[in-house]
């Protein structure tokens, strides 16, 4: 082995004992060995679910997770009990042996001490979870559940929801892999911190995954900013590419108050994502904020609401793949102006008239009076507070030549 092959060898098993030492978690032990080695790299556990992938390239990643030719296997073990797979595809040249031995024996010491909780503590946090989105839970049971999973609530705590989805479809366990990286991401951050996947409520949401996130306040220093922080960086760079918001609480002060937090973080990113923002707290979700009683008490009440005023408009949407929703939405954002609202969708002004002369047909409501604006800017709240995402895609109207641009910040508006 030469010198400088030596040197950068060590070097790379230093930068790994020092992410190690200093409680980094799992991907960014792998990403760092990524680097040691100088190459891509894929990491399973015992079952062979995949933790983390640190590739170059979507065509790197799906060579290592078929595992085909040119892909080094490294079995992980800790006292001959095998705990993973470390999957190894290099840039040039392979990786002194001696060197992939050591970076796998501290890659198979963290899987061991970092693996995720047992299947009755994973089922736990995902039934609480359910219960709490579907608003009907004791206080005690509350309670019973946060105290068997070692969550202490007594300085209260933080919801958020991370909704996140692939660039483009994939057959793969992308959401095994996001659910595993994230919940490691977590628990390594903040101990007793309650980590669960959401189910989705309608077919559309499907595309996504949503992942509830307790933190207790009394575990660490400032510990919903960290996990904050933590869960970003982590989808940023588990998972380049994929769209992601992710809504925060309000800070509940006891047990009973998490259902009603895991509302507003639903909200917040409802009204995140439709706004193209990376991440937004309930108190920046302005008027939306007005509409969450109505979807706790009565949420069929608020579905009428919609269903009497956007819904047919997404509906045309989806069928003739217009865009009457996005420009509704732009016109009412822009205090009704014709001008604006074509300068902000790149058409014609005769265009945004035809296409809002559409949107009086379909539902009756005329955007030229008040009592129609008013009504249609609340059918489009109660929409993203809903969490229906309309239908998107090039307009087909004549004249039309609208691409998708981004929206102001909804954190400057009421």
């Amino acid at each position: 082995m030469s010198t400088s092959a030596q040197s950068g060898g060590l070097a790379g098993l230093a930068a790994i004992s020092e992410l190690i030492e200093s409680g980094a978690g799992l991907p960014a032990v792998a990403r760092a060995a990524a680097r040691a080695l100088g190459a891509g790299l894929l990491l399973l556990d015992e079952r062979g679910t995949a933790l983390v992938v640190a590739s170059a390239s979507s065509a790197d990643e799906r060579e290592l997770l078929e595992g085909g030719r040119g892909v080094e296997r490294v079995p992980l073990k800790v006292a001959e009990r095998g705990v993973g797979e470390l999957r190894l595809r290099y840039r040039a040249e392979p990786a002194q042996p001696e060197v992939v031995r050591a970076i796998a024996a501290l890659i198979a010491l963290e899987v061991d001490r970092a693996r995720l909780p047992d299947r009755a503590a994973e089922q736990a946090a995902r039934k609480l979870v359910a219960q709490l989105a579907a608003g009907h839970v004791e206080d005690g049971e509350v309670a019973k559940a946060l105290d068997a999973l070692g969550t202490d609530l007594s300085a209260g705590a933080t919801v958020m929801l991370l909704r996140a989805r692939p660039p483009a479809a994939e057959t793969g366990d992308w959401r095994d892999r996001l659910r595993s990286a994230l919940a490691r991401c977590v628990r390594a951050v903040v101990r007793g911190a309650v980590v669960a996947p959401l189910e989705p409520e309608r077919a559309r949401d499907r595309i996504s995954e949503q992942l509830a996130v307790i933190v207790p306040a009394a575990a660490a220093p400032k510990a919903a900013e960290r996990v904050r922080k933590a869960l970003l960086a982590e989808v940023e760079s588990s998972f380049p590419g994929y769209p992601h918001t992710l809504g925060i609480s309000r800070p509940a002060s006891e047990a009973r108050a998490l259902a009603r937090a895991l509302r507003e973080a639903q909200l917040a990113a409802n009204v995140g994502e439709a706004h193209g923002e990376r991440q937004l707290t309930f108190d920046q979700t302005g008027s939306y904020r007005l509409l969450l009683p109505a979807l706790s008490e009565d949420a069929e009440e608020l579905e009428r609401f919609y269903r009497e005023t956007i819904a047919p408009i997404a509906a045309y949407d989806e069928q003739y793949e217009t865009e009457l929703v996005r420009t509704l939405e732009t016109f009412l954002e822009l205090d009704a102006s014709f001008a604006r609202t074509a300068e902000r969708l790149y058409t014609h002004r005769h265009t945004i008239r035809y296409r809002l002369e559409r949107v009086r047909e379909l539902t009756g409501l005329d955007v030229s009076s008040s009592e129609g604006r008013e009504r249609l800017s609340l059918g489009l709240k109660a929409m993203r507070v809903l969490g229906i995402v309309p239908p998107g895609g090039p307009a087909q109207e004549p004249g039309a030549g609208a691409g998708r641009v981004p929206r102001g910040d909804i954190r400057t508006r009421d």
